[in-house]
């Protein structure tokens, strides 16, 4: 993964630490590990951000955060990538983890039918009756995409490297004969 790419678009230390919001952590925020962006804290925070990103719970970017902090891997791409499951992708998210579990548990797929209205009153009518096997297949559709995000950029990450080697060294080698 090129940092190049990443810098354009994650804010600088500087940013996040000045905000008003996040002075409150002071020392905190200047671990170098929150910032940095290496294989390690890149891939960690892939893996960190796409599981908290399918957890049905309110405050993702709080819990991305304090993983980050915890873990200590890239602060900002953490919470960045809980943006997956963003208002217009929330629904099928977790109608896909609900079904997981539903199968992982081996429970009935509850029907929506004519009956179904989507809504708060819906919601808590059936909250009894989803709440474990969307807990179940958010755990786990979360686990298996934390578990490939965290795989594929470390992949990538050293394919990139080992590309940049191999021109670097080709670019090298030419100019040595050239001299000769």
């Amino acid at each position: 993964m090129p940092r190049k790419f990443l810098r354009r678009f994650l804010p600088s230390a500087s940013e996040i630490r000045d905000h008003w919001l996040l002075r409150r952590l002071g020392y905190r925020l200047h671990h170098p590990r929150l910032w940095h962006l290496n294989r390690r804290s890149v891939a960690g925070a892939t893996g960190l951000g796409l599981f908290v990103a399918f957890l049905p719970v309110p405050f993702q970017m709080i819990l991305a955060a304090l993983g980050a902090l915890w873990l200590r891997v890239n602060l900002p791409l953490a919470v960045a990538l809980i943006f997956i499951t963003n208002p217009l992708t929330m629904g099928p998210a977790f109608y896909l983890c609900y079904k997981v579990g539903a199968w992982l548990l081996g429970s009935k797929v509850v029907a929506t039918g004519k009956h179904f209205q989507p809504g708060i009153e819906w919601l808590f009518d059936q909250f009894a009756v989803i709440w474990q096997p969307l807990v179940a297949g958010s755990l786990l559709t979360g686990s298996v995409l934390s578990l490939a995000g965290y795989c594929l950029v470390q992949v990538l990450w050293r394919a990139h490297v080992r590309h940049k080697r191999g021109t670097l060294l080709r670019i090298v080698m030419d100019r040595s004969e050239r001299l000769t």
